[in-house]
């Protein structure tokens, strides 16, 4: 047996893979490092802070940011004129390691973290380090694209490699706390602006309010009708699942932003919920570690992608001036 084999484990997953982790692991009580791609959202700051300080009160012990790929959009506003602030932060205030490109991070650590706000250039970093056969955690939007999604997902199903992409909101006390068997429906409203160069707009951050409309929902959709209101900066869109058993999901998207809220409509109660404008994100921090730990996405991937055709057909049906569309 090599040297490389004796220093490392198989570890069997039920979703139909076999990870592969490094004796560093948590698996074998030590710290699995992590490496971040893209310093251009604050996620990245708020994710290491949680993660490498001990003493931070939503600290979440089990994995460390060890390195990071600067990345960055400049033909985006919020990536352009924040990533080299965050670079530097992650250099000062927590001692990370920049890297040059992705296949060098990718040799440093056990796990990614893909955190480039850009959906266009998911699919490009995914393919790196699905090669490099790393477990990888995917910030929303999974992609640009219902087709690049997909071609995500194949890709890391032939690889046999772990992946998982969630917005945090599935994991806060707005979801968790809201989920009744027996709901015949939801209404839900939320923030939802958007970015011009993302062609499925809901997926640029209405993705989140859509993302806790699938938790209360789950699989199902068949149908989607969106009514667009207002313009790109201002105002409101209205869209509608159907789903195949005959429940209705609606969300509304807030532009610029706006607050979480909803009704969760049983057979003889209707639920009010409400969160704050901004959510935590120890929770979904706790659940990074714990698939990193293993391998196993505490978001289901069949969901993932369901959201992404329900975007899909939302924005067919706004280009056809809100006619019902079929997901594909």
């Amino acid at each position: 047996m090599s040297n490389q084999t004796q220093g490392r484990r198989v570890l069997g997953c039920s979703i139909g893979f076999m990870a592969i982790l490094p004796i560093g692991s948590a698996l074998f009580g030590a710290d699995i490092r992590l490496g971040i791609i893209s310093t251009d959202t604050s996620h990245v700051i708020h994710f290491t802070r949680i993660l490498n300080e001990d003493r931070d009160p939503e600290h979440v012990p089990g994995a460390r940011v060890v390195a990071a790929y600067k990345g960055g959009s400049p033909d985006i506003p919020s990536s352009r004129n924040r990533v080299d602030g965050f670079e530097h932060e992650l250099i000062e205030t927590y001692h990370v390691k920049m890297v040059p490109d992705i296949p060098t991070l990718c040799s440093k650590v056990d796990g990614l973290l893909l955190e480039s706000g850009d959906g266009r250039v998911h699919l490009a970093q995914a393919r790196q380090v699905i090669t490099a056969k790393k477990p990888l955690f995917i910030d929303p939007p999974l992609a640009s694209t219902l087709e690049e999604a997909r071609e995500i997902a194949l890709l890391a199903k032939r690889a046999g490699v772990p992946w998982f992409s969630s917005s945090t909101v599935r994991f806060d006390e707005i979801a968790t706390t809201a989920k009744y068997p027996d709901a015949i429906g939801v209404d839900l409203w939320g923030p939802g602006p958007m970015e011009e160069h993302h062609y499925l707009d809901l997926s640029w951050y209405a993705i989140h309010p859509i993302e806790l409309l699938f938790t209360l929902m789950g699989t199902g959709c068949k149908q989607v009708t969106r009514i667009a209101g207002g313009d790109f900066s201002s105002g409101a869109d209205a869209i509608a699942g159907l789903w195949k058993d005959g429940r209705i999901g609606t969300v509304r998207t807030l532009r610029p932003y706006g607050p979480w809220g909803g009704f969760i409509i049983r057979p003889k109660q209707t639920v009010s919920i409400h969160a704050a404008t901004t959510l935590g994100y120890g929770p979904i921090v706790r659940q990074i570690v714990a698939f990193f730990q293993t391998g196993k996405p505490p978001a289901p991937n069949e969901e993932t992608l369901e959201m992404f055709a329900f975007i899909d057909a939302a924005q067919r049906s706004k280009a056809a001036k809100g006619e019902p569309m079929p997901l594909r």
